[in-house]
């Protein structure tokens, strides 16, 4: 399946497409059962031209498992929910029996994860703030097996329908993004970005955007544990967009006789030294 899209706006990454299935492609990449892996880094494979595919029994990150629809992972942390409170706050510093679970897990966790739990990644400023943060997301169980991650172009419309398509973006390309969701629409919020972990962008938030009958994008990438990740297998600045099917579909119509054969964009093009 090819976007022209992508070709308008210059992608240098691949689109990628993500469904649901309780079949995994051949040879997709994934990982290993127990090991510690942000799944943005799927994205990031897939992007870069490889499937990749997570399911419950590979994606041990809460936040991760979360994000991709396979129900309330926060729960599973040793102390539970607590534990994450503290976590994405002020850390188990001060708390004997935080700092107690805290040096129970060290054995299980890489230098810079010890650091976050015992001191806390201090996205939240306090932990009850966390509690509301999860209360708030869109936590759901995907009817399927596997997310799967593939690049655009080795998707057969005949066989499969994207669930999501996202495009990483710089920030012109971005601007486009936004400008084509709205081209055809009535209203003018048809992008949001919530204040979410870089995987909760691209899967429940736009996996509940898709049940809608006008869904919309979703901007990611302001997670900064998350931008670390995706500057470290990508070496670009970039933000995610996530498009519902029905949506991309929608904007891939709208490319002819838009704004992206027009004077402005092809300028903006120019600029960057691209053929507009």
């Amino acid at each position: 399946m090819d976007s022209a899209i992508a070709g308008k706006i210059h992608l240098k990454h691949e689109p990628v497409s993500i469904t649901l299935s309780d079949n995994k492609p051949d040879k997709a990449v994934q990982f290993k059962p127990g090991k510690h892996a942000c799944v943005m880094s799927l994205l990031a494979t897939a992007a870069k031209g490889r499937a990749a595919v997570a399911s419950r029994n590979t994606v041990t990150c809460p936040g991760g498992g979360t994000g991709l629809g396979f129900g309330n992972q926060y729960l599973n942390l040793p102390g539970g929910i607590e534990t994450f409170c503290r976590f994405l706050s002020i850390g188990a510093e001060g708390d004997e029996a935080a700092m107690q679970m805290t040096e129970t897990m060290k054995p299980f966790l890489t230098e810079e994860t010890y650091d976050s739990f015992r001191y806390g990644e201090r996205y939240r400023k306090i932990p009850e703030l966390v509690k509301q943060f999860v209360d708030l997301l869109p936590i759901t169980e995907i009817p399927a097996q596997y997310v799967i991650f593939k690049p655009l172009r080795y998707v057969d419309p005949v066989q499969e329908l994207p669930y999501v398509v996202v495009f990483l973006a710089d920030f012109d390309q971005l601007a486009a993004l936004v400008v084509l969701a709205n081209y055809s629409r009535e209203s003018n919020e048809n992008v949001f970005v919530p204040y979410a972990a870089g995987c909760q962008s691209i899967g429940i938030y736009p996996f509940r955007e898709a049940q809608s009958d006008k869904p919309r994008a979703v901007i990611g990438m302001v997670d900064i544990s998350a931008r670390v990740q995706m500057r470290r297998q990508l070496k670009d600045d970039l933000m995610s967009f996530a498009a519902p099917y029905a949506l991309f579909e929608e904007m891939e119509r709208d490319v002819p006789g838009s704004f992206l054969e027009r004077r402005s964009w092809k300028q903006l093009m120019k600029l960057k030294g691209l053929e507009g």
